[in-house]
């Protein structure tokens, strides 16, 4: 055999070895749910039953869902979200390098701010507008409510 066929069957072999880690992963981890909007899918790890149980318990169960909160508008911005955080979140368990309790990363922690602001952007105006002369940055809903979504 030449180089070249050997590359090619090296190349073959860990596409191959790739896409069937990365196809049994995904059907075992249910990946497929992810792309859903079922706030028991975000329960599919054990880390996050907490949070799930919080939810079922909050006032937020009524109006909204994970995605709601956890991830930005728009379908690419969505998508993209869910697809870094559910690798991330994969390598973390495969690894055993994950926080427990869960901790929120910086990105998700601007998400879900900008997702409190979008919904409650009247409350958030006449509250900043009232601490203008007061402050000096922005006010973080995530700061003092921080357990209205998951009843921590």
């Amino acid at each position: 055999m030449n180089k070249r066929t050997v590359q090619s069957i090296v190349l073959g072999v860990s596409i191959g070895l790739a896409v069937g880690l990365g196809s049994y992963t995904f059907i075992y981890a249910k990946g497929y749910s992810y792309m859903l909007n079922d706030p028991q899918s975000c329960a599919n790890c054990h880390v996050m039953q907490e949070q799930l149980a919080g939810w079922e318990k909050s006032s937020h169960r009524a109006v909204a869902t994970c995605n709601d909160c956890h991830t930005p508008p728009g379908l690419l911005a969505k998508y993209a979200t869910k697809a870094s955080n559910g690798f991330w979140h994969s390598f973390a368990f495969t690894t055993g390098r994950f926080h427990e309790p869960i901790q929120i990363k910086e990105h998700n922690r601007q998400v879900t701010e900008k997702a409190c602001r979008k919904c409650h952007q009247e409350v958030v105006d006449a509250i900043e507008g009232w601490h203008a002369d007061k402050r000096d940055n922005e006010t973080s809903c995530l700061r003092c409510h921080r357990n209205v979504g998951h009843l921590h």
